[in-house]
């Protein structure tokens, strides 16, 4: 049985991981950290992470960008392994991830569903061939009122994946009210949108001459995350330091 501690226990994602673990007879949390201590846990929950006694072989984090330095500090000095899937990291806090995965196993994702993880190999293969024929890529995507960066982490990926199988040579355009000047061939836009309780949009649009090609994922319920998560965690316990991702994961 893998134990886990929950990062962000009292959150959205923590919240619905905790109901998906309680019935994996796989997987027990056996602690859960969150500055709120409003909700009725299984499980015991403290406020910070130097706090927590009992012993886990995997941290689950879907906290806040603003906890991750002590989050990989408490991971590294106890070596214990972390699915990190909190986004909007700092080009800092990237490299704290680096430096922390060369003493621990860390697991990071902008995105932990099976079908984004597909996602992002198909568009490599169509940038291939698309982007050759001179077809314009943009990425839109659209998240609930409460989400607090912008574009999300996943949009974000999916540009780096294109990107990469392109020999990065595109840039990425995030607004196009601050110039009045036509669109570069190497870019990629991405737009963000945010209303209601949208759980996940992302469309990928190749548009070329006389024919538009998209690649669109919805996500209908925060659960394809948690069970992602909670795969990642079976994955990560007891792996050697290192940087992973969800593709390691899936195979």
């Amino acid at each position: 049985m893998v134990k886990i501690i929950m990062h962000g226990c009292n959150g959205a994602m923590g919240q619905t991981i905790s109901r998906i673990a309680a019935e994996d007879p796989d997987i027990e949390i056996v602690a859960g950290i969150d500055v709120q201590n409003e909700k009725n846990n299984a499980y015991p929950v403290y406020s910070s992470l130097e706090e927590c006694r009992e012993e886990a072989d995997v941290i689950v984090d879907f906290a806040s960008a603003k906890a991750v330095d002590g989050l990989l500090d408490y991971s590294a000095k106890n070596k214990i392994p972390v699915v990190l899937c909190t986004t909007g990291l700092s080009s800092q806090q990237l490299e704290k991830v680096e430096e922390t995965s060369r003493q621990v196993a860390v697991l990071r994702s902008a995105n932990m569903s099976l079908g984004v993880n597909l996602l992002l190999k198909l568009v490599q293969e169509a940038a291939k061939v698309l982007a050759a024929a001179d077809f314009d890529i943009e990425i839109v995507e659209k998240h609930h009122n409460k989400k607090v960066d912008a574009p999300s982490g996943t949009a974000l990926a999916l540009a780096d994946s294109i990107n990469q199988a392109m020999d990065q040579v595109y840039h990425y355009k995030y607004d196009r009210s601050a110039v009045r000047e036509k669109r570069d061939k190497h870019e990629i836009g991405i737009q963000a949108v945010r209303g209601g309780n949208i759980v996940g949009e992302h469309d990928v649009i190749f548009a070329g001459e006389d024919e538009v090609i998209t690649f669109q994922h919805i996500a209908y319920s925060k659960a394809i995350f948690g069970k992602g998560a909670l795969s990642a965690a079976k994955y990560l316990a007891g792996k050697k330091p290192g940087i992973y991702t969800m593709a390691d994961v899936i195979g």
